[in-house]
């Protein structure tokens, strides 16, 4: 290996900052570059009179090993506090009462969340056939075939909404989830899918993986990754505006607080968003021009405070999904004082609640005391809120999620395609690999491998 070999990496959100570490530990120099004035992308915490707020993720649960990995390697394993017993329980609305979802095959079949016409339904969908379909389809589509518009309208659109803040009669099966589409290609049954799934991780002695975050907050992941860089090896207030072939390297040129700069490296990893590759002039053209047509809805999280005695639920939950078909102002909320430790003060319970989406994306841009207006009566009727918070903070995310709707396969093949025509250039993150936290970190990881076995 040649230590000498320096790399650049494109953006300074979890997916680069964890190629960067990985890229540093294989023996290459870094310059990672961020356009933000900070790093750690939709990761951001604050901590503020006894408060701990997120701005985007409220939480993650690292499935791969990778992942778990990285945290022992970074030292954060005593850091992390797994999701409180109390969080287990995930709420759904029906007809305007919060009732607790069904978390197993029997709790479904005794649930009064659904009609005994879709629970039958849900028993016939364990005898389905292996099915090739020509070609992809939609979410909405695909659950209708499988399982029925109640449990469509009532369990997959509101789950959507909380992970994609998406429309399922846009998002694509094969792409938005993967796994279901495979279950249907190998068993017919999804639920046989999942069953199976679940026997190999058993046999491979895997146990589930649980919901964590940090004393501190999720921020405490990018910032222990940025600390392992060098001096100077991070580059805030720094935009990419093109990559150009110098034979086998690429330089790279861009505008740091306003002075066009530009360095030769010997490979480039980008972990930019959509837009960003977009807009990067890339040996004279901008192949990737395509990206910018991926949507991005807007979504507002709304950390709301409250003194406890002014929430009578009992909050045992992870938080409430709203569907759409109940015409509420929300997504959703959490619980987010009973999810972890140190979230509010002594005596107070904080609630999370996210509006906006496609579905609704005009109630994301409003002012704070606006979208309180509007979610207040929800919260009153389904948790018995009563009076204002003593605490709000409102963080708006213009462009929050990157959706993979129908034929969102042309894109990737645009990424693929661009690699393939530039050697030297590997591209990892949210658009391409995933939009959960350890996905995109899984994905910064595996490109530093990438990178390194093209250079080495």
């Amino acid at each position: 290996m040649n230590p000498s070999l320096t790399i650049a990496v494109l953006g300074g959100g979890i997916t680069g900052l964890a190629a960067a570490h990985r890229l540093s530990t294989l023996g290459h120099g870094v310059v990672l570059l961020e356009a933000s004035p900070r790093i750690g992308g939709a990761i951001r915490t604050e901590i503020t009179d006894g408060w701990l707020i997120e701005a985007g993720p409220n939480s993650f649960q690292p499935t791969q090993a990778e992942v778990t990995d990285l945290l022992t390697e970074l030292g954060l394993a005593g850091e992390t506090v797994a999701a409180s017993p109390e969080a287990k329980n995930r709420f759904l609305v029906r007809g305007g009462e919060v009732i607790a979802a069904p978390l197993s095959p029997p709790a479904l079949f005794g649930s009064r969340l659904f009609s005994f016409g879709a629970k039958l339904r849900v028993l016939a969908e364990i005898f389905a056939r292996r099915r090739q379909r020509p070609a992809d389809v939609s979410v909405a589509e695909f659950v209708r075939d499988h399982l029925g518009s109640e449990l469509l309208d009532y369990a997959v659109q509101p789950l959507i909404g909380g992970i994609y803040a998406g429309d399922p009669a846009q998002l694509s099966t094969q792409h938005a989830f993967p796994t279901l589409w495979e279950s249907e290609r190998t068993h017919g049954s999804i639920i046989r899918g999942q069953i199976a799934a679940a026997k190999t991780r058993r046999k491979e002695g895997r146990k589930p993986a649980a919901l964590i975050s940090f004393r501190r907050g999720l921020q405490t992941l990018p910032e222990a990754l940025a600390a392992r860089q060098s001096a100077g090896a991070i580059r805030v207030n720094a935009r990419v505006d093109s990559l150009t072939a110098q034979g086998k390297r690429w330089n790279v040129g861009w505008t740091e607080d306003g002075t066009p700069r530009n360095q030769t490296f010997d490979a480039v990893v980008s972990a930019l968003p959509a837009a960003g590759l977009a807009r990067l002039r890339l040996a004279g053209g901008t192949p990737l021009a395509g990206l910018d047509a991926v949507p991005h809805p807007p979504v507002t999280s709304l950390f709301l405070g409250y003194r406890r005695a002014q929430v009578p639920h009992a909050l045992d939950g992870f938080g409430v999904l709203v569907p759409a078909v109940e015409k509420r102002s929300m997504l959703g909320v959490l619980f987010s004082s009973t999810l972890f430790p140190g979230r509010a003060p002594e005596g107070h319970a904080a609630l999370t609640v996210m509006v906006g989406g496609s579905l609704h994306p005009e109630l994301a841009p409003m002012p704070a005391s606006e979208i309180l207006a509007r979610v207040a009566p929800d919260l009153k009727d389904l948790l018995g809120v009563e009076g204002p918070p003593v605490f709000t903070r409102r963080n708006f995310w213009p462009r929050a999620i990157p959706q993979y709707n129908l034929g969102h396969g042309a894109h990737l093949e645009a990424l693929a395609a661009t690699e393939r025509s530039h050697p030297g250039i590997f591209f990892a993150g949210q658009v391409r690999d995933g939009i959960a936290l350890p996905a995109c970190a899984q994905s910064g990881l595996r490109v530093a491998v990438r990178a390194h076995t093209f250079l080495t």
